[in-house]
């Protein structure tokens, strides 16, 4: 079999990383489009200068590609619903070009309240977000693409990511603070209400892995049940474990603190509307999976924060 080639927009993100890092060991050849600086890009990456929302960009460097990972969000949520649609569409162009299988790692905010709390692939997505409007439309764009022929499609939901490289991110932005050993962790939601994590090289592991098959339909959608932490303290009292002071603090994020900052800043304001999440728990059935792949890659919990603190700057 010839070597696979994939092409990764945001290869220097959390996601793009990942999965990039797990394709190259894989034995893929990997192209990453880059704009900026390629701060955290793999050096085995093929590194090609171009912006996302660039079609014709996109497509000269998708060519010869049989995937393409589309991993790229605004940095800091800045502009997000001027720039994400306009991304994909620009990875859309360039599947129809080259016919390369589009990757879309997904997420939760797909679901408002009342598809709560056990989640499957073909649930109805109702989102009570403006966030969670757009990434609705980009998968129905998505499904629009699979349906004409032109491209088959691969969507991977997942609950936060957390992880080595990880932006953006609650574990980052909520649960500690980056570059120093944390005083106090924050819990962000109650006590006894679960909560969807995504360890970043389990996704990439997932996703390389359904790849792999050569049975998957033009539109193939899988939901991870990651890290479930089923009472809202797992994560959270895993931090300490992993920190050895049990005598750290584990205490409530302070939402008024960040409804207070959402008043002048983005992220504050994007975090704040996704905090249904912590209200009310959303579960992601992996049932579809297991009958595809036969267990879902699953990092032990300790291990996965170990890593993460690590590369936080944490420990």
């Amino acid at each position: 079999m010839s070597e696979r080639q994939a092409l990764i927009l945001g290869a220097t993100g959390g996601i793009g990383g990942a999965t990039a890092r797990r394709l190259l060991d894989g034995g893929w050849r990997v192209r990453a489009l880059v704009r900026g600086e390629p701060m955290r890009l793999d050096p085995r990456c093929e590194l090609v200068r171009g912006d996302a929302r660039d079609a014709a960009a996109v497509t000269r460097a998708a060519a010869g590609t049989d995937v393409i990972v589309h991993a790229v969000n605004p940095p800091g949520y800045r502009d997000w619903a001027g720039q994400v649609l306009p991304m994909l569409d620009s990875t859309i162009a360039a599947a129809r070009v080259t016919g390369a299988r589009v990757v879309l790692p997904g997420t939760v905010y797909n679901y408002g309240p009342d598809a709560l709390p056990l989640v499957d692939e073909d649930a109805p997505q109702r989102p009570a977000t403006r966030k969670g409007a757009i990434r609705v439309e980009l998968e129905r764009r998505l499904e629009t693409l699979a349906a004409s022929g032109a491209a088959p499609v691969l969507i991977v939901r997942a609950g936060d990511f957390f992880g080595p490289g990880a932006a953006n991110n609650w574990f980052a932005q909520g649960l500690v603070t980056p570059g120093a050993r944390p005083r106090v962790v924050r819990q962000p939601g109650h006590r006894g209400v679960g909560h969807a994590w995504a360890y970043l090289p389990d996704v990439a592991e997932t996703i390389a892995r359904l790849l792999d098959r050569a049975d998957l339909p033009a539109l193939a959608r899988y939901h991870l049940e990651g890290q479930w932490d089923a009472d809202g303290r797992q994560m959270v009292e895993a931090i300490v474990r992993v920190l050895g002071d049990p005598a750290v603090p584990i205490r409530r994020l302070p939402w008024w603190q960040l409804r207070l900052a959402a008043l002048v800043a983005e992220t504050p304001r994007e975090l704040m509307e996704m905090r249904y999440l912590w209200q009310r728990p959303l579960r992601l059935s992996n049932a579809r999976l297991l009958a595809t792949l036969g267990e879902e890659p699953r990092t032990p919990l300790l291990d996965a924060v170990r890593a993460t603190l690590a590369d936080l700057g944490c420990v």
